[in-house]
């Protein structure tokens, strides 16, 4: 009984520490898992927390963004109600709305006036479109209302079938009269001639010198472009003495004919007058009223014994024409005495040559027949 006894308390010793060593596993198990959960609600507490921070970056990322994209939206909207260019440099920059335009570093107020309008007055730092029809030509005025810039991308000439073309050639009865135009010897000049598709309102018309508008520069560069069938990157500059007056002292033209750049630049003076002035550009020089007294009269054949520069007779133009030595381009440098390539009847005579000049005539072709008759000067 007693080797049975201690038999049984092995048993119950050995299923004690059984127990005991199962309790303990699952004690550890369970603190494990107790750890692990902790361990894992840490984790997830510490994402959460670092997920929360990023939300909060992330949600100040996107109100920042937003700001932005809100400035951009705004500056957007800004930009849209300001100046941007509208991809033609003869047009200048314009507003969206088309109420603003800048040129040559100014601002402009775009206005409309009537292509017949004579009233005279100007507005200060004004843009207005002196196209007729669809044509798109610009005049702009500086802070005096002084017309300062006309420009046209394409200049397109007058179309007498299809446009409202008076029996006169021009589009309306009258010019604006800006002051000044009412002096005898001034003309309501176009910038832009009707003949060209310019307007006749104030912004389009400037006093100009009668002969100069009608058989000088002016003409010439308008029978010109009207010959070539209109021309392209039309610009004009026109100065003024002082900033009280509306009567240019210069124009200045540029435009593209077939590619080729002309420069155009001109007083606004009666081209006569500025021929008779320069006598010094004729190689016969008259500033000797006694030739005669000159002890050697015949040492050279180019020096005329007469005072008088008009002396020279048709048959005479016409032997010097045929000479052997005659040389077509300088005797041109010689009589064109500004230099434009254009032959006035002033520069003719100046320089010794009698009227009419005809056709069959070598300077003709360098000179303006007005009425295409094919003399000059009669």
């Amino acid at each position: 009984m007693k080797k049975q006894a201690i038999a049984l308390q092995k048993i119950l010793l050995v299923l004690l520490v059984s127990l005991c060593l199962t309790g303990c596993q699952n004690t550890q198990t369970d603190l494990l898992s107790v750890s692990d959960n902790n361990l894992a609600a840490d984790s997830i507490s510490v994402e959460d927390n670092i997920s929360a921070e990023n939300k909060e970056e992330q949600t100040a990322q996107n109100t920042g963004s937003a700001d932005t994209s809100s400035s951009s939206q705004d500056e957007s909207s800004i930009n849209s109600d300001m100046l941007t260019p509208d991809d033609e440099y003869f047009s200048g920059v314009f507003s969206e709305d088309g109420t603003k335009r800048i040129f040559m570093g100014m601002t402009y107020d775009v206005i409309a006036v009537d292509g017949g309008d004579i009233s005279g007055d100007r507005q200060p730092c004004v843009a207005v479109d002196i196209g007729f029809g669809d044509r798109e030509y610009w005049a702009y005025t500086n802070e005096y209302g002084q017309l300062v810039f006309v420009t046209a991308k394409v200049v397109t000439l007058q179309d007498h079938d299809n446009e409202p073309v008076l029996e006169t050639g021009r589009y309306y009865a009258d010019e604006a009269k800006v002051p000044g135009t009412e002096a005898a010897d001034l003309d309501e000049g176009h910038v832009i001639a009707d003949s060209l598709g310019g307007v006749s309102n104030a912004y389009n018309i400037t006093p100009q010198d009668s002969t100069l508008n009608r058989y000088g520069d002016q003409a010439y560069m308008e029978d010109t472009i009207r010959e070539a069938g209109g021309c392209t990157d039309f610009f004009a500059v026109i100065e003024y003495p002082d900033t009280d007056t509306q009567i240019p002292a210069l124009y200045q033209y540029t435009y593209v004919i077939n590619g080729e750049i002309i420069q155009d630049e001109f007083a606004n003076v009666n081209p006569d007058d500025i021929s008779i002035e320069q006598p010094s550009a004729s190689p016969e020089p008259t500033i000797s009223p006694e030739p005669t007294t000159s002890p050697e009269p015949t040492a050279s054949p180019e020096l005329s014994s007469s005072p008088e520069p008009t002396a020279v007779t048709l048959s005479e133009q016409d032997a010097l024409s045929d000479e052997d030595d005659f040389n077509e381009a300088e005797e041109l440098q010689r009589i064109d005495t500004n230099g434009n390539g254009t032959v006035t009847i002033a520069e003719a005579e100046a320089a010794g040559f009698k009227m009419p000049i005809t056709s069959d005539f070598w300077l003709y072709k360098y000179m303006t027949d007005r009425d295409h008759d094919g003399m000059v000067g009669e």
